[in-house]
């Protein structure tokens, strides 16, 4: 099989321009070296931080889009080639990365690299919280309320209310209010 390989291209330099975001809410607070890729398809709630030498990647197909009240840690990566919806009241600690696009597995004889992209969308639903340098992988939903552990691969879905860690992630327990039921 023959492909056209393309020249790689720049992706821009990244600069914040506040006037191209698809949706921008009040209180969005961006600290420096926060790298901003495709605005126009990207949509920020209200009362946002996020941390220095953070890389928003929108794509220029499929949104990325982020609740109210979330804040994320410095020196995340968060790529919405797929479709990538964030919730309300999210906490993602720094160093997450979150991906949505991957290499699709062809013929052994064509390079990885130049094989065809997948696209699957991630959700992380309202109220829950991303540990420090985990990694969600294409196609995974984190239900509400759940926790994701420190440096945890997360490659399935997690349901609501689930505390999970580990390479690859694992249930460890759910999360629990002091009567006995689901928060």
């Amino acid at each position: 099989m023959t492909r056209v390989i393309q020249p790689f291209q720049s992706h821009g330099t990244g600069q914040l321009d506040l006037g191209r975001f698809a949706a921008l809410g009040s209180n969005v607070i961006f600290e420096p070296g926060v790298l901003v890729f495709h605005p126009e398809t990207i949509r920020l709630g209200s009362n946002i931080y996020i941390g220095h030498a953070t890389i928003l990647k929108g794509y220029f197909k499929n949104e990325l889009t982020v609740g109210n009240d979330t804040w994320i840690g410095q020196q995340g990566f968060f790529h919405s080639a797929g479709g990538l919806h964030i919730g309300n009241r999210v906490g993602i600690g720094p160093g997450v990365k979150i991906i949505t696009s991957y290499h699709k597995e062809e013929d052994p004889s064509i390079p990885i690299l130049y094989s065809e992209l997948g696209f699957a969308e991630v959700v992380v639903e309202d109220d829950c919280d991303i540990g420090v340098g985990a990694i969600i992988l294409p196609g995974v939903r984190i239900g509400r309320g759940s926790q994701v552990g420190a440096g945890a691969v997360v490659a399935k879905d997690v349901e609501a209310f689930a505390v999970v860690a580990g390479v690859p992630a694992r249930v460890l327990r759910r999360r629990a209010a002091a009567e006995g039921g689901p928060v």
